[in-house]
């Protein structure tokens, strides 16, 4: 089995209650590659531009499933609910996951600031989107902030346009926690291992607008969450294309 292929089958296992019975759900999107030059982003999927952080021998997957995660029992005989979730895992672990064997969930969910006022997108609460992202050959022992952004990737860094809202800021660019938070953003930072290994993903309770999700953006530090810095993560060091479904 390739790697995109089980990593996959392990995020699309955290979909549903652990059972014999229960089939993983088909990925509405993924995408696995290795990232390349940023002068080459026309022909590439992933560029880096930052190749001491990511390298171009890197590698990555992105997977995106429509829907809400469901409670599954883990192994130790506790009950789980996915929903934000942050953190690090060794790849070859997540690779080893089976659609009957869950990961074992990560860290904590981080500080969220109040929900933006706004309504819900027109699929409604309970019809959301989770989306999953792992690195492999990247800095070792590092955190980066990892965010959806707007549009494709590019030769240079901005090119990819801000964070992708669910209810716009209408003050750009948003450093407003009322805004520029996890549940209005879709937000996955990851902390690698010694290996350069990470792996993070996130539940949000709404589905993108067709066609204005186009990217996953990797930079340089942990996203911040204080008011007049929330959502800043430093430099775009990394950049995938990615078409997210609405």
């Amino acid at each position: 089995m390739s790697l995109a292929m089980a990593l996959t089958a392990a995020a699309a296992a955290s979909m549903v209650a652990v059972s014999p019975a229960v089939s993983p759900p088909c990925p509405a999107v993924m995408v696995h590659a290795t990232f390349a030059p940023a002068a080459q982003a026309r022909d590439h999927k992933a560029v880096t531009y930052d190749t001491k952080l990511v390298p171009v021998s890197a590698k990555v997957v992105v997977v995106e499933f429509l829907g809400k995660p469901r409670h599954y029992e883990h192994e130790d005989g506790h009950e789980y609910e996915h929903g934000h979730d942050h953190g690090h895992q060794h790849m070859g672990d997540a690779a080893r996951s089976t659609p009957t064997q869950s990961p074992s969930p990560q860290s904590p969910t981080p500080t969220q600031s109040p929900s933006p006022q706004g309504t819900q997108s027109p699929q409604g609460k309970g019809q959301g989107t989770f989306v999953g992202v792992w690195v492999r050959g990247v800095k070792a022992h590092h955190t980066f902030g990892v965010h959806v952004h707007t549009k494709p990737c590019g030769t240079m860094p901005d090119d990819s346009g801000p964070h992708y809202q669910n209810t716009k800021d209408p003050k750009q660019p948003s450093v407003n926690p009322k805004y520029a938070n996890p549940r209005n953003e879709v937000w996955l930072d990851l902390t690698t291992n010694g290996h350069g290994e990470g792996y993070a993903k996130a539940h949000v309770d709404w589905r993108f607008r067709d066609s204005e999700a186009r990217s996953v953006v990797i930079h340089e530090h942990a996203t911040a969450t204080g008011k007049g810095h929330a959502g800043m993560a430093g430099t775009r060091v990394a950049c995938v294309k990615v078409p997210f479904k609405g």
